[in-house]
């Protein structure tokens, strides 16, 4: 038996409910394999589901059994065990991936048991940071441009919060496809995202996107916002005809009637979860990341015992491409 450090959360509420523990390292089915983790990425979502159980059960699928839940989708490391039933990976294999999303990914730990089908080989031209930090984020940015949007070459793409987790793969993926991305972020990013291939660039402190760009065939909007005022300005920046791709805020039904009936917009709630096959997702971005066409932006690295700290950071709806957590 291995016994294992990992993040434990016996309350749901504040950062600091976060806790170091050792337990035992999971065991594995016969269509997984263990992980030795060596970096796990958070998302805003893990902040959302740490602080509140009802986005437990809504994440998870399932009630809290146990005294306590460990939280975390994202991760990358190293194969220690492989499951008979298992033919892609063998022991050794440096792998990384989004596991069990929908469900329990307990991926904050130093040891995991993962499917085989959410998991890809990690290029050999990244780091294990970078790996874990493309897993939901980039899963995100994909589902949404190319499963919701359809994007195709010579589509006009706003992408709003371009300098964020989502919104930086967003601004490689669209480029990757031959789209003119026009990214919205704050000034101090501005070389940043212009270098990830962005063909404009607009200062969402001193001007209003949707007063410069009236011909979108998408907006990628990655804002939080308690209300659609936001979702309200996008639509402004959206030619007849476009799509306004949500990926904070769930549009109400009278919003998106009203979008298609004034305008011909057609107003979606980009869903990572409803996708028609996600190992071809992840074997497309895979791609991207072997030939470096896209790349993950690591803005900061924390230790294990630290992983509250992250949360904290990620709350602050201001991080610059992804965090992660190093055991």
């Amino acid at each position: 038996m291995i016994i294992m450090k990992a993040i434990i959360l016996k309350e749901f509420g504040p950062a600091a409910n976060l806790h170091v523990a050792e337990i035992s390292a999971p065991e594995i089915a016969d269509n997984e394999v263990l992980i030795q983790v060596k970096a796990f990425g958070i998302n805003p979502l893990d902040a959302h589901v740490r602080a509140i159980p009802d986005w437990w059960k809504l994440v998870s699928g399932s009630e809290v059994t146990e005294p306590y839940v460990i939280l975390g989708w994202d991760v990358a490391g190293v194969v220690t065990k492989v499951g008979e039933d298992v033919t892609r990976f063998k022991e050794g294999d440096a792998v990384y991936g989004l596991i069990r999303f929908l469900g329990a990914g307990n991926g904050y730990a130093e040891y995991v048991s993962a499917p085989e089908a959410d998991l890809s080989l990690k290029p050999g031209n990244i780091s294990f940071e970078e790996a874990a930090a493309a897993t939901m984020a980039a899963q995100t940015a994909w589902v949404s441009l190319v499963h919701y949007g359809k994007i195709k070459k010579g589509d006009k793409v706003v992408i709003t919060g371009a300098s964020g987790g989502v919104g930086h793969y967003a601004v490689q993926i669209a480029k990757s496809f031959g789209a003119y991305v026009v990214a919205v972020s704050s000034a101090e990013n501005r070389d940043w995202v212009l270098s990830l291939g962005a063909d404009e660039y607009i200062d969402y402190k001193t001007q209003n996107f949707e007063e410069i760009v009236k011909d979108a065939d998408l907006v990628h909007d990655a804002v939080w916002s308690e209300d659609e005022t936001h979702l309200a300005r996008s639509l402004n920046a959206l030619k007849p005809g476009g799509t306004l791709l949500s990926l904070m805020v769930f549009p109400s039904a009278e919003f998106i009637d009203a979008a298609k009936e004034q305008k011909d917009i057609t107003v979606v709630r980009a869903n990572l979860s409803d996708t028609p096959d996600k190992q071809v997702d992840i074997e497309a971005i895979n791609a991207l990341l072997s030939a470096g066409k896209i790349k993950s932006h690591v803005s900061q690295v924390f230790p294990m015992e630290d992983t509250y700290k992250a949360h904290i950071q990620i709350e602050t709806h201001s991080t610059v491409g992804k965090v992660i957590v190093v055991p």
